[in-house]
């Protein structure tokens, strides 16, 4: 690859980051951000995105870095899922025509403030830059759900991506609290 396209890409990386760390809505509306090379940056962003979290984790807990990265890629794949068939198939706002691929890479984008993670680098920093990047996150998703599924109100986007979020969270803690033995048993015969 010439180093001019090389550039030209990092710079088109870069932008994409900007402009989503700016809750800039028109990043998901552009049909040039989701490009050939669009599937490659939004994976990008969320393997940094998962790496800077594990680096953050370390300041308190031993965090495994390709362990964070795996997992991170993991709950891109569900967060995109529940919005596409949320948003998409059980409550589409009209008669909408949109690929999951498109939401895979809004999803991708939307998680460019994870980055920012890499500044937690003391333990007294880790638990407010975790829960600014976080909220930050939920509103890139917000916003970039109601731009990639066109809906009109930002209501709807703030409850597709609540329900999203109820449901990993009613999902997790089922699995865990399974896996700890944590349900009341009864031992009253």
């Amino acid at each position: 690859m010439p180093p001019s396209r090389k550039i030209k890409m990092f710079t088109e990386f870069s932008n994409i980051i900007i402009r989503s760390l700016k809750l800039d809505k028109t990043l998901y509306k552009d049909n040039r951000n989701y490009g050939e090379a669009a599937i490659y940056f939004a994976g990008l962003i969320i393997i940094l995105g998962g790496i800077a979290g594990a680096i953050a984790a370390n300041t308190v807990i031993k965090t495994p870095i390709a362990m964070s990265g795996l997992t991170q890629m993991l709950n891109w794949v569900i967060w995109s899922i529940l919005i596409y068939v949320i948003g998409v198939k059980i409550f589409p706002d009209k008669n909408i025509k949109v690929p999951f691929k498109k939401i895979l890479i809004g999803v991708g984008y939307a998680n460019a403030p994870g980055l920012l993670r890499f500044f937690a680098v003391t333990p007294d920093l880790m638990i407010p830059i975790i829960i600014l990047t976080q909220f930050w996150i939920l509103a890139g998703l917000i916003i970039s759900t109601k731009e990639i599924l066109n809906l009109k109100s930002n209501m709807k986007s703030f409850g597709i991506i609540f329900l999203s979020f109820l449901i990993i969270i009613i999902v997790f803690m089922s699995f865990f609290m399974s896996r700890m033995n944590a349900l009341p048993v009864s031992t009253i015969s």
